[in-house]
């Protein structure tokens, strides 16, 4: 009888419908937006200043290394030094050329579930070369150090092929400032690079660097035989600043 009445209850669950799925939550939930130890400040040559929420949840180890550096003021002053129109703006490198890093060791891919969307942070590295052993992807993927890009436009293709470590929560129109090129003609720049718990200053805009300085008393101008008066307080034209070298960017 008893195997009787169990043979009836399992039909029965047969036709019963599907208890509905669990939310399981994080065992590291994300931090909240007023967390200032997980608020990174950078502040733009473009004017003003840009609020990153870190993601210690599913990057830790990037995050710890953002931290460190900037702590260190590694970041202040650094270029924009590759920024493509609807893609990204890519900075952290000391070179200014995409291909340096900081003294400290890279880190290990985090690769997570976040999507590069815009606003997305998110780590650069080494690209592997085309027909790459196992090996050398592997090292490419391991190959983040100080360099990170936000996005601008959505590329869900990058996604868990690099880490996503923050995003952009304010100021994101001082991102979408950030002069364009490969290398850009005239770079934007981190002015200053802070983590909101450290108490920074509020933001400083730049010294205008197109104020022309004082004039200089050069005395009398001196006429030449046949030529006119020069001016006073004249100068030379400045020659032209050569244009950068092409750069080997992170991708």
């Amino acid at each position: 009888m008893r195997i009787l009445m169990c043979l009836i209850v399992a039909l029965l669950g047969l036709g019963a419908a599907p208890l509905p799925a669990q939310h399981i939550p994080s065992i590291h939930p994300a931090p909240p937006i007023d967390d200032k130890e997980n608020l990174l400040y950078l502040d733009l040559s473009t004017g003003g200043r840009v609020t990153i929420l870190l993601r210690p949840d599913v990057a830790p180890m990037m995050v710890e290394r953002i931290k460190t550096l900037t702590r260190r003021g590694f970041y202040n002053g650094l270029l924009f030094h590759r920024v493509i129109e609807g893609f990204m703006a890519q900075t952290g490198d000391p070179k200014g050329n995409g291909t340096g890093g900081s003294d400290l060791p890279d880190v290990k891919a985090e690769f997570n579930y976040l999507p590069h969307v815009r606003g997305a942070v998110s780590a650069a590295r080494p690209g592997a070369p085309e027909g790459a052993s196992p090996e050398q992807i592997e090292a490419a993927n391991n190959g983040a150090n100080s360099q990170f890009f936000i996005v601008f436009e959505p590329r869900l293709g990058l996604d868990r092929k690099y880490t996503v470590f923050g995003r952009v929560i304010a100021g994101m129109e001082h991102v979408d400032a950030v002069n364009r090129g490969e290398p850009p003609v005239d770079p934007s720049r981190i002015l200053r690079a802070a983590i909101a718990a450290d108490n920074p200053p509020p933001y400083q805009p730049p010294a205008n660097a197109t104020a022309s300085a004082p004039p200089v008393d050069l005395g009398p101008a001196v006429t030449l035989p046949g030529a006119e008066p020069a001016p006073a307080n004249s100068a030379p034209p400045s020659k032209p600043a050569p244009a950068p070298a092409k750069p080997q960017p992170r991708r």
